[in-house]
């Protein structure tokens, strides 16, 4: 159903690739950026041309440029958010921009008749704030906001997700809207310019964690999510409406399954990728000089495997292996000299 899609963010990881892809769909792509000095820069990564693809300048908490970034378009693939490397200081820097940023998109896509809309959620949504018994997720899941430790950024994705869907239930019941749930997300980068998702990698290659810590992920490629998001725009209504779908390629990987990946594909280039085990006590010793490390406080000896069943049983989503990923990703950092090995 190719026509003319608004995407929130184009400067964003996955929102960039989502857009390469549409593109190649044959879709026309409006897209917003919070400066239009942007635009040059990004028309070089993105592609298209002035009629396929047009910016404009649009900011989450404000009114101004979504009604023209909107105008024309056939639907939406909401897809910026605040995504930080650090915990900020105050819970609502997050909490606010992505849920206000989510109810002002719906508000101008139904002024504008706009009746496709997909969500770029989280796992962050799904998998956290609960007992520590339970290591299987699905999209049955909702991640619980008050329990202890959940971080900010994860309580943001939730209370978005959540809000969007109660404002679509109550103003635009028609409305034919769908969440996407990505995991860690990790493939090729197209320079320093990258979505903290790609820390992992990034410190493994560059010997900045200095040991592997109990803490793990689920994985999902760039080019597998971005394919995802393209598929719920595409697909019949019946099969997204009021949906979400977990974007995950299943296995759960710990840092030292990914260190062990690196060292096995990429030889003497991961010369620095650690090999010894961190105990916990030296994660929170690692959180005082290294605040990204706080995130992972909540996260020692947890294991949060998520399915992505539903998306490919209802959208024929294919995702690729998590090696193919880890390596992928690790290629491009050392390609475009964001890591020197």
């Amino acid at each position: 159903m190719a026509g003319t899609v608004f995407v929130s963010g184009g400067s964003g990881y996955i929102a960039g690739e989502t857009i390469r892809q549409l593109l190649t769909h044959g879709w026309s792509v409006h897209t917003s950026v919070r400066s239009l000095s942007r635009e040059a820069e990004l028309r070089t990564q993105l592609g298209g041309t002035p009629q396929t693809m047009k910016f404009f300048a649009a900011d989450l908490m404000s009114d101004a440029g979504w009604a023209e970034a909107m105008a024309g378009c056939d639907a939406v693939c909401h897809m910026a958010s605040p995504f930080p490397a650090e915990v900020p200081k105050d819970e609502n820097d997050l909490i606010v921009p992505a849920r206000d940023g989510a109810l002002r998109a719906l508000r101008f896509a139904h002024a504008a008749g706009i009746k496709r809309f997909v969500m770029t959620s989280s796992a962050a949504a799904i998998a956290y704030g609960h007992p520590p018994g339970k290591i299987q997720y699905d999209e049955n899941d909702w991640t619980n906001v008050d329990a202890p430790r959940v971080q900010p950024y994860i309580k943001s994705k939730t209370i978005a997700e959540r809000a969007a869907r109660d404002w679509v239930a109550a103003n635009a019941p028609e409305m034919d809207f769908c969440a996407v749930c990505p995991v860690m997300v990790l493939g090729p980068v197209q320079g320093g310019d990258f979505a903290a998702s790609v820390e992992p990698v990034l410190r493994l290659l560059n010997g900045s964690i200095p040991a592997l810590p109990d803490v793990g992920f689920s994985i999902v490629d760039l080019r597998d999510i971005a394919a995802l998001h393209v598929l719920a725009l595409e697909a019949p209504a019946a099969k997204i409406k009021d949906g979400r779908f977990l974007g995950s390629s299943g296995r759960f990987f710990k840092f030292a399954d990914m260190a062990a990946v690196l060292r096995e594909r990429l030889g003497p280039q991961a010369r620095k990728v650690p090999t010894r085990q961190m105990p916990g006590w030296a994660v929170h010793v690692l959180a005082l000089f290294m605040p990204p490390a706080r995130q992972l406080l909540g996260e020692i000896g947890r294991t949060r495997a998520t399915s992505s069943a539903r998306a490919q049983s209802v959208l024929g989503w294919k995702p690729r292996s998590p090696e193919e990923s880890i390596i992928d990703c690790a290629n491009s950092l050392i390609e475009k000299g964001v890591v020197k090995v």
